[in-house]
C-alpha cells in the first residue's frame, strides 16, 4: 500500500510540474504568434558577397551607377545579398575588369559599351555612327533594356563567353565635337584634322564624312589642339569640362555620333550559383539604379554643355536632316553594311528596327 502511495504521489507531482511547464510557455507562444510575419525570400538563405568594379574617373557616371546597385542590392536584401564594390581603377583597366570577371576572379564590372568588343564582338552594333542620334531616351531604354530580338540577341552574345548582361545605363546624351572650325554644315567637316579613339569603325566613320582621323594619346590632345596640330576632338560634354577644352575651342558641335552609355554585366556561372531570389533582387537592383541614374545624365550633360558655353564656346545643334544626310552618304552605308554583315551578324538591322518601332 505505501509503494502503491508513493507511486500515486510520485505521478501526481508529475503531472503538477508539466501542468506548470505548459502554463509557462504559453504566454511566449501567444506573444509569438500576435507578432509573427511572414518569412521574407532571403531569410533562409546563406549570406553570398560579390565583387564589383569599374575603371571610371572620379565622380563619373559609372562610378555612381556601380556603387548604387551595390548599395541598393544590400537594401533589397537585408545585407544577405552585397557587393564590394571597387570603383574608379582600383582592381585594374576596363580589359583587365572584363578579363577577371570572365575567369571569375570578379563577378561584376561596369564599363562603357567600346571595350566590351574586344571580348564580345557583337558589341560593335554601339559603334554603328549616329544610330541613336534621332531617337530619346526612353526610345532607347526600351530597346536596350525591353524585351525585343535585339536585346535577347546581344544577352545571347553576352553569354556565349561567359557573361550575364544585367543592363545599360544612357539618357539619349553623346559623345560630342569640339572643333576650332564653325561645323555648320557636313561641308565643313572636309579635311578635319579630328581625335579619335584608335577605333576602326569611328576613323572610318569621320573619313566618310571628309574629316581626317588622327589617333593621339589622351595626354597630348590638349596641348595639340592649342598648338592647332590638330583642328577638333570628340568626347561626351562632362569629359570636355574635365580636361578644360573651352579654353583651346570655339565651337561645341553637337554631332551625337557615339551613344555616351554604360554596361553592367556579372560571370554568367557566378549569376546561375545564385538563389533565384538573389537573382530577382539583384535584377531589381540594377533596374532601381537605371531609373535612377537617367534624370542625372541629362543634368550632367546639359550642366556641362552650359559650362563649356560659359566658358567661351558656341554651341552648335542640329536637326533630324542633318543626321539622315550624313546616313545616307555612300560611305556611311558602306560602313553599316560591313559593320552589321561581318562584325555583328546582322545585329545592327535588328537595332534600326527596333528603334523605328
Amino acid at each position: 500500500m505505501k509503494k502503491l502511495f508513493a507511486l500515486l504521489l510520485t505521478l501526481a507531482m508529475l503531472f503538477s510540474l508539466a501542468a506548470c511547464g505548459q502554463k509557462e510557455t504559453q504566454p511566449s507562444d501567444n506573444q509569438g504568434s500576435d507578432s509573427q510575419t511572414e518569412a521574407g525570400p532571403y531569410d533562409a538563405l546563406p549570406k553570398v558577397e560579390l565583387v564589383g568594379a569599374d575603371s571610371t574617373g572620379k565622380g563619373a557616371a559609372g562610378q555612381i551607377f556601380g556603387e548604387y546597385v551595390a548599395s541598393r542590392v544590400e537594401e533589397i536584401t537585408g545585407g544577405k545579398l552585397t557587393i564590394d564594390y571597387h570603383p574608379n581603377g582600383d582592381l585594374g583597366g576596363d580589359a583587365d575588369l572584363l578579363r577577371q570577371a570572365q575567369t571569375g576572379d570578379i563577378a561584376i564590372v561596369v564599363c562603357q559599351t567600346a571595350p566590351v568588343v574586344s571580348f564580345i564582338p557583337e558589341m560593335a552594333v554601339f559603334d554603328l555612327p549616329m544610330a541613336f542620334a534621332k531617337y530619346d531616351g526612353d526610345t532607347i531604354d526600351a530597346v536596350l533594356n525591353g524585351d525585343n530580338d535585339f536585346h535577347d540577341d546581344l544577352s545571347a552574345a553576352y553569354e556565349a563567353v561567359g557573361f550575364h548582361l544585367l543592363g545599360f545605363l544612357q539618357n539619349a546624351t553623346y559623345r560630342l565635337t569640339t572643333a576650332n572650325v564653325n561645323l555648320a554644315t557636313l561641308s565643313d567637316f572636309n579635311h578635319l584634322q579630328i581625335r579619335t579613339m584608335e577605333n576602326p569603325n569611328h576613323m572610318a566613320f569621320w573619313t566618310a564624312i571628309g574629316a581626317e582621323p588622327t589617333p593621339l594619346a589622351w595626354a597630348e590632345v590638349y596641348f595639340a589642339l592649342q598648338s592647332g596640330t590638330i583642328d577638333a576632338q570628340e568626347n561626351a560634354a562632362d569629359t570636355c569640362v574635365g580636361a578644360n577644352f573651352q579654353e583651346v575651342q570655339k565651337y561645341l558641335a553637337c554631332t551625337n555620333h557615339i551613344l555616351y552609355c554604360n554596361q553592367i554585366c556579372i560571370n554568367e556561372e557566378v549569376y546561375e550559383s545564385l538563389d533565384p531570389a538573389y537573382q530577382a533582387a539583384l535584377d531589381q537592383a540594377v533596374a532601381d539604379a537605371i531609373a535612377y541614374m537617367r534624370p542625372q545624365l541629362e543634368k550632367i550633360d546639359t550642366d556641362n554643355k552650359q559650362i563649356l558655353v560659359d566658358g567661351g564656346m558656341t554651341l552648335v545643334e542640329y536637326d533630324n536632316d542633318f543626321y539622315d544626310t550624313i546616313l545616307n552618304l555612300d560611305g556611311v552605308q558602306a560602313l553599316y553594311k560591313n559593320i552589321d554583315e561581318q562584325q555583328i551578324n546582322g545585329l545592327g538591322t535588328k537595332l534600326m528596327n527596333a528603334l523605328a518601332g
